[in-house]
């Protein structure tokens, strides 16, 4: 699923493309949907056909254009989702379907406070209110080299990855729900405000700056699993361009998480996690 972001599409769907030509992968067939129609298919009867949903949208925000923004119109207008799509996703959740969400998807639906514990965090453009503390607006950066450590090297999402590697990629300093979530993957990187630039200021027109803007310290945690109503769910935050996409280990990471959302030992986990817990998410 995607939309609400740009992205080359093209070098995105060469990912997919290889999972299904490799004979070792678990994935057979993809179908792409784009938002708005993708709501369509937060639905179990719509989803029937599909075992893994994978997330590379971002619902929920209108961005304005340059010239809007020239005029005094808002830089963004955060929407709320259809109720047909909050029932047909809380009834999705509840038949089990494995989620898999990648990069801005963790931005997505911010007016929806049950969307970001479905994920275990949220990226804000504009400051935001989250479990009850303000926060401002999320921080974001370009082409960061990390180091990336594999923190359960027995999950089968990191299977066959270096238990330490680098990535250049675009990094985030948001809210993650850490008492709710298992961790995978955190990186050498310093999460804090000197080493970000402020979201709200860029789509004001203002980027790459951070100026006048603070965030308190964020988690490294890059990759994790939990579960949603019965749902196993997984959250890796790599992926914000060509070069990333071109990474075997980036493909590789997303190949495990559909496995993994797809197995019926995950599915299992998953209900006994929420029965061990008590927690919906």
């Amino acid at each position: 699923m995607t939309k609400g972001h740009p992205f080359h599409k093209d070098k995105f769907f060469r990912i997919f493309d290889q999972l299904v030509a490799d004979e070792d992968s678990c994935v057979t067939e993809y179908t792409h949907v784009e938002q708005p129609a993708a709501q369509h298919f937060f639905d179990p009867v719509a989803a029937e056909p599909w075992d893994v949903f994978v997330m590379y949208d971002m619902p929920g925000i209108e961005f304005a254009d340059s010239a809007e923004r020239t005029s005094g119109i808002d830089p963004v207008t955060f929407h709320d989702p259809p109720e047909r799509m909050v029932e047909g996703s809380r009834a999705l959740l509840e038949q089990g379907k494995g989620m898999v969400f990648l990069h801005h998807a963790i931005a997505g639906w911010p007016k929806w406070e049950e969307w970001a514990h479905v994920i275990g965090g949220r990226f804000h453009y504009q400051p935001a209110q989250l479990r009850g503390v303000d926060y401002p607006d999320s921080g974001y950066r370009h082409e960061v080299e990390q180091v990336i450590d594999v923190v359960d090297p027995e999950h089968p999402i990191v299977a066959g990855i270096p238990p330490s590697f680098e990535i250049l990629d675009e990094a985030y300093l948001l809210p993650v729900m850490e008492d709710l979530v298992d961790p995978i993957l955190r990186s050498q990187h310093s999460f804090t405000s000197e080493n970000f630039y402020s979201a709200d200021l860029a789509i004001r027109g203002k980027g790459n700056t951070n100026e006048g803007w603070a965030h308190p310290t964020g988690s490294n945690l890059v990759g994790w699993v939990k579960h949603a109503g019965n749902s196993p769910v997984a959250y890796i935050q790599f992926g914000d361009g060509p070069s990333q996409y071109a990474e075997p280990i980036y493909g590789r990471l997303i190949g495990n998480a559909i496995t993994w959302a797809n197995d019926e030992a995950s599915h299992e986990w998953a209900r006994q996690r929420r029965a061990t817990t008590g927690r919906y998410s």
